[in-house]
């Protein structure tokens, strides 16, 4: 094995803790591993890890040793797409997460965008509406929505994710058209289990009040795509993001509700592994994304 790849293998032992998803990761088997770090170790006349049924954990020497190699590895990468760059093109693999509606419907398309102008880049695109460990599952980029609570991440804001009330015109004409937030008391409800505060909806008058509304219905659900398709049977009225429902209002399958009332917006961001020395294939992404969903995109998207 050569030195640049013993050092990604060893890069991946310590942020996988396991030699066997270090070895998968890298397509190597783990006996294969296993003797490299051994062999590694003999050369630098040092233990590099801690070994136990649990997992592999660095040793002090490890942990310092990890630090450079992480700095070799970041030069090495930089390295490589210096060409490319130079030619403002973009190479290599990367690696993208994110949610599954999101990714589904605003990210795909846009990935598939950024690939025909940069054709030297093999993309990996996975959907998870659980929270990722970055450096766990070695994802070079996140798009994810809302506060960004790990501090040690890089980050980049890419624009503002709003949201709407709707209601199918028949769910409407049999309960009436909701207007105040009040109103909604007597609604049912077609509920978000992952934000917007569950059984209580939040909204903001013109005035800048603050109205909570407890509010409770037939369904309830961590799916947006669900929550949509419920809404437009008439089952209910859902708060959704713009982009899932713009489509269906804009064909006027449901209608938007309380106008000038506002609801809590969530911040996007592109957040990568570390803010330091950022591989110019992920930087690259991360700027072309802020041009995309820059303003108002989900009516400039459909």
């Amino acid at each position: 094995m050569d030195r640049v790849t013993g050092i990604q293998l060893f890069i991946r032992v310590v942020e996988t803790g396991s030699f066997s998803k270090a070895s998968a990761d890298m397509g190597l088997t783990q006996p294969t591993a296993t003797k490299h770090v051994a062999a590694l170790e003999r050369r630098l006349g040092a233990r590099l890890f801690h070994r136990s049924t649990r997992g592999a954990t660095p040793t002090e020497v490890g942990a310092a040793y990890y630090d450079k190699c992480k700095l070799i590895a970041r030069e090495l990468e930089e390295a490589d797409n210096l060409a490319a760059l130079m030619q403002q093109r973009l190479q290599g693999s990367l690696r993208i997460s994110t949610s599954v509606a999101f990714g589904r419907r605003v990210l795909t398309p846009l990935v598939l965008k950024f690939m025909q102008l940069h054709p030297g880049l093999q993309i990996d695109l996975s959907f998870e509406d659980r929270y990722v460990n970055l450096v766990e599952q070695g994802i070079d980029l996140a798009v994810r929505m809302g506060r960004l609570a790990d501090s040690t991440l890089g980050a980049r804001y890419l624009g503002r994710n709003p949201w709407v009330l709707v209601g199918a015109p028949a769910y409407l004409a049999e309960r009436g058209t909701p207007q105040v937030p009040a109103d909604l008391r007597s609604h049912a409800a077609l509920i978000y289990s992952s934000v917007q505060g569950d059984e209580r909806w939040q909204f903001t008058a013109p005035d800048g009040q603050v109205q909570q509304v407890p509010v409770a219905g037939p369904l309830r659900s961590n799916n947006l795509s669900a929550l949509l398709s419920a809404a437009r049977q008439g089952m209910g009225l859902a708060l959704l993001p713009w982009y899932v429902a713009h489509e269906s209002v804009k064909t006027g399958v449901v209608q938007a509700l309380l106008p000038g009332w506002t609801l809590p917006e969530q911040e996007v961001h592109a957040v990568f592994p570390s803010p330091r020395l950022v591989p110019t294939k992920v930087s690259g992404f991360a700027t072309w994304l802020q041009g995309q969903l820059g303003g108002e995109w989900w009516l400039r998207r459909v």
